[in-house]
């Protein structure tokens, strides 16, 4: 008996790291996670869940892709390594801190969808989509099935 899928919305700045970049390498590490909220909901996350790519702190915010999880949830290496800027000098490699996962390039969107137009949509959405509400600034959020659907019928 499988889990039920679950779905989630990742941001990332678009100049560290894009859905460009993801399609480019095809799967890659969701390093430098260093939110505690953020880290619990990446230790929920298992292979064949969907994420919606974020691109955040640009000039137009918004959903440009679709990813896949591709791994289960390990420790994060970055913060173990002094050069990082993700080290965590009170994490050990007997007690990590910091977890990630695996993300796999699914598809870009025939078009962005821009933060002011899923706001447009707050109402359907629900007051439990945090990406909408006020003072959430977590970069990794949880997305109901209803959300995903909606998000990725405005495409």
């Amino acid at each position: 008996m499988s889990a039920r899928r679950k779905y989630w919305l990742m941001k990332t700045e678009p100049e560290d790291f894009s859905i460009d970049d993801l399609q480019r390498v095809g799967i890659e590490p969701w390093t430098g996670v260093r939110n505690y909220q953020a880290r619990n909901f990446m230790r929920q996350m298992q292979p064949g869940d969907g994420v919606l790519f974020y691109h955040s702190s640009t000039e137009v915010p918004g959903i440009y892709g679709v990813a896949e999880v591709a791994s289960t949830p390990y420790p994060d290496p970055t913060q173990f390594q002094k050069k990082s800027k993700y080290f965590d000098e009170k994490s050990t490699q007997e007690q990590p801190r910091w977890d990630l996962v695996d993300v796999k390039f699914v598809r870009k969107l025939r078009r962005g969808i821009p933060l002011d137009e899923i706001r447009a949509h707050a109402e359907r959405l629900g007051e439990d989509f945090a990406l909408i509400r006020r003072g959430t600034r977590l970069s990794v959020l949880p997305v109901t099935a209803a959300q995903w659907k909606l998000l990725l019928s405005l495409e």
